[in-house]
């Protein structure tokens, strides 16, 4: 009896495995689908939907080429068929061909976009499959066709065609020349018009695979809005969108906008990327830590002082439920449009001189790094789980900052006096009056050891200040 067993082709994805058929006079058993065993052995999580039967009553029944928009694993329950499949997916491997004879000891994986056909060999046969999505009309018009004789991949058919009995269908299909390549599935940019997606979009300009939408037609707060997006073209979905108004988070309204966008929000978009198996890469933030450490790692217990930093590490937290997801931890985030460096900068050209607080201590992060980041965990694709990403170098406070991008704008740094949290919020409460004054954590370090063994390189935070400004 063989032991499971994964084994590789020449189709990238396409798997064969061996399986295990403990048998007797009376018959055999096999365990035809085994999530646990069969993950363990090298088999992605199929997930599977929906499970169908081919019953062939002769020898000669031949089926094919059929390139579908989901995931199959294919056996036979009884007799054998011999099984071929050619890879219709853009790329360097399109028209590889793959072939191999299915008896009750074998399965096949076949990924999305990889067209499949069998043959029957012994019969009756029972040819049996499960599927990642369910079947519909809808997704049948999304199938790409190969003809079963077609000459470039040229097929060895145990069964010559011209003997076999074929559908009038498949002896219509187009040969290789003709066939449109699947293309990958699509990646989706939620939050499409605040800084970070902003600056995915420039990053993404020359990719005609990535869809970039902005509040207005996909809002994540709002139930309706999400459930009538379509997101079945997407495999990986980047939600850039957030509630980050840290202060007002702390007022009975904004406690309600942060908690429906921060959480509820990100449990929608957990559901729709669970539904299309797609990788969701979500963002978090250095306010889900109390800032009682002098470094924050990946898998520090939670421990959020604010409203914000509570939604935030809840969004975490279902995230987290997600097998296959990227949680992207940075802090002091500074990109296209009002940021604090920005705020900085204007004063100083302004001839302000400002109070900034001196005992809060952690690194910038520049949104072309964080977008560079999502990209390099999207195409190296490390372990799914949480990666810190900011910027890298001496920690500082954020007067300390304000003092740089004086000093790299032509102005005297000594005009931003360093003051003390608590000074700074009571002068702004006496100025402003509302009481809506969030906790923060005083130390955002992060530790940038994991997404650098993935082959990351972070910038220094001096140089990438340096650069920002322009200088």
């Amino acid at each position: 009896m063989a032991e499971l067993a994964v084994h590789e082709t020449p189709i990238p994805g396409l798997l064969v495995l061996d399986l295990p058929v403990h048998g007797d006079t009376r018959g055999w058993f096999k365990e035809n689908w085994q999530r646990s065993t069969m993950l363990a052995a090298g088999l992605p999580d199929l997930q599977p939907v929906q499970n169908n039967i081919s019953f062939n009553q002769a020898v000669g029944v031949t089926r094919g080429l059929h390139a579908e928009p989901w995931d199959k694993y294919i056996s036979v329950a009884t007799g054998k068929v011999f099984g071929a499949w050619v890879d219709l997916r853009e790329g360097e491997t399109f028209g590889t061909a793959y072939w191999h004879e299915i008896t009750p000891e074998t399965a096949i994986f076949v990924p999305r976009g990889v067209a499949n056909a069998f043959q029957t060999l012994e019969a009756p046969a029972a040819y049996t499959y499960l599927v990642t999505d369910h079947w519909s009309a809808a997704a049948q018009a999304q199938y790409t066709f190969l003809n079963l004789a077609d000459e470039t991949v040229a097929i060895p058919w145990p069964i010559p065609l011209e003997q076999a009995e074929l559908s009038a269908k498949d002896l219509a299909h187009p040969r290789l020349q003709d066939v449109t390549p699947v293309p990958p599935r699509r990646t989706l940019v939620v939050g499409a018009t605040g800084q970070l997606g902003r600056a995915l979009a420039r990053r993404w300009a020359e990719r005609s695979d990535v869809d970039l939408v902005g509040r207005d037609r996909l809002d994540v707060a709002d139930a309706e809005s999400v459930a009538g997006f379509d997101f079945s073209p997407y495999g990986v979905i980047v939600n850039a969108a957030a509630y980050t108004a840290v202060d007002l988070a702390e007022t009975p309204d904004g406690r309600r906008d942060a908690w429906v966008t921060n959480a509820d929000g990100v449990a929608r978009l957990v559901a729709a990327a669970l539904e299309q198996r797609a990788t969701l890469v979500h963002v978090s933030s250095d306010y889900v830590f109390d800032g009682t450490l002098e470094v924050h790692a990946e898998d520090e217990p939670l421990s959020p002082l604010g409203v914000y930093g509570q939604t935030k590490a809840a969004g975490d937290r279902v995230v987290q439920t997600l097998p296959d997801h990227y949680i992207v931890r940075t802090s002091w985030v500074v990109g296209e449009g009002r940021n604090f460096v920005a705020t900085m900068a204007s004063l100083a050209e302004r001839g302000i001189d400002p109070n900034v607080v001196d005992d809060q201590i952690g690194r910038l992060t520049f949104t072309e790094d964080l977008a560079a980041g999502i990209e390099h965990l999207l195409t190296v694709r490390p372990a799914p789980g949480t990666y810190n990403l900011s910027a890298a170098g001496e920690p500082t406070s954020w007067a300390g900052i304000a003092q740089q991008v004086f000093t790299l704008t032509g102005h005297d740094p000594g005009r931003v006096t360093p003051v003390p949290t608590a000074d700074y919020y009571a002068a702004q409460h006496r100025s402003e009056g509302d009481g809506s004054i969030a906790p923060r954590p005083r130390r955002s370090v992060l530790d940038l050891a994991k997404i650098e063994a993935t082959g990351f390189a972070v910038r220094d935070q001096a140089e990438a200040l340096r650069e920002f400004l322009g200088r």
